[in-house]
């Protein structure tokens, strides 16, 4: 088929490899435009961006699509389908409309549940079982399509963000190249109108530990902001990230260190696996701990 591409971040990136490697005919390539990154703050391309030039794609980075030019220029590509994976910009109607078969979202949860930014995040957060990956005919309205297929994983007990992202990104790969295979034969369904939740994007002050919470959900905190952003907690002065935990026994007074780094909550205790002080890189509890005292309590 002849493809439109839209992506931006590293879970994008295996969809495209995925349909390059099918031979699907990748007419263009739409991602964010270069932002300025690290100490220099030189503008640097996005991976799907890094990605696509690298295979010979040709890359478009429009700031809108809102405008009749570059929906012009959209409409005139002639493409079958346009496959959406975490793009960040509005399609609007006359995007959605353009090609043969409209645009197909490639989106990591199992619709209606977690609809918008963040749902790789929010379904470790609230401790969900399971997740997956809709590809859906999209829309106007916010993650709001029928679905044309769905792919059910399920989520490990002490699995982060970074690690669910990469086993959805894959799942989302093979799913996009299965379902183009099977399109005319498929039929989409619209999503149930009970279980509707929204996956609002990570605000910065949900990241700060509090000790005073139920273990199960420190727990959960620390799993679901690993790598990003990071839940954090200061000890001795130091901001730390706290990267990988477990739930495990113990108990005593919120914030109170029983050993190792065992951490007691308001209600049960966690255990840290892998942590990271400002400055340094992430290290496994021990490692860490072999270079740093902890307090009696973390408050």
């Amino acid at each position: 088929m002849r493809i439109v591409f839209m992506g931006t971040p590293e879970f994008s990136v295996s969809a495209l490899d995925a349909l390059v490697e099918a031979g699907h005919e990748i007419c263009a390539v739409y991602s964010q435009p270069p932002r300025p990154a690290g100490r220099g703050k030189k503008l640097r391309a996005s991976p799907v961006q890094a990605r696509a030039e690298a295979l010979g794609l040709e890359v478009r980075y429009p700031v809108s699509l809102k405008d009749a030019k570059a929906q012009a220029e959209f409409s005139a590509l002639n493409a079958d389908v346009a496959v959406v994976v975490a793009y960040g910009l509005l399609l609007p109607q006359a995007i959605l409309d353009a090609p043969v078969h409209g645009c197909l979202n490639i989106h990591a949860s199992l619709l209606p549940r977690w609809r918008g930014a963040a749902p790789i995040h929010r379904a470790i957060m609230a401790g969900d079982a399971e997740t997956g990956v809709c590809i859906m005919q999209m829309e106007a309205g916010l993650d709001t399509g029928p679905v044309l297929t769905r792919g059910v994983l399920q989520i490990g007990t002490t699995e982060t963000t970074g690690e669910l992202h990469d086993r959805l990104a894959a799942l989302g790969a093979a799913q996009i190249v299965e379902t183009l295979a099977s399109l005319d034969g498929l039929k989409a369904e619209p999503q149930p109108e009970d279980g509707v939740t929204y996956a609002s994007k990570i605000d910065k002050t949900e990241a700060r530990v509090d000790w005073s919470m139920p273990a199960i959900e420190v727990d959960r905190l620390i799993r679901g902001l690993s790598p990003f952003l990071g839940a954090w907690t200061e000890i001795n002065g130091d901001r730390v990230k706290l990267l990988a935990s477990r739930l495990t026994y113990g108990s005593g007074a919120h914030g109170e260190v029983l050993d190792g780094f065992r951490i007691a909550c308001g209600d049960g205790a966690v255990e840290i696996t892998r942590a990271q002080r400002s400055g340094k890189k992430p290290a496994d509890a021990e490692t860490f701990l072999a270079g740093f005292i902890l307090p009696e309590r973390i408050t």
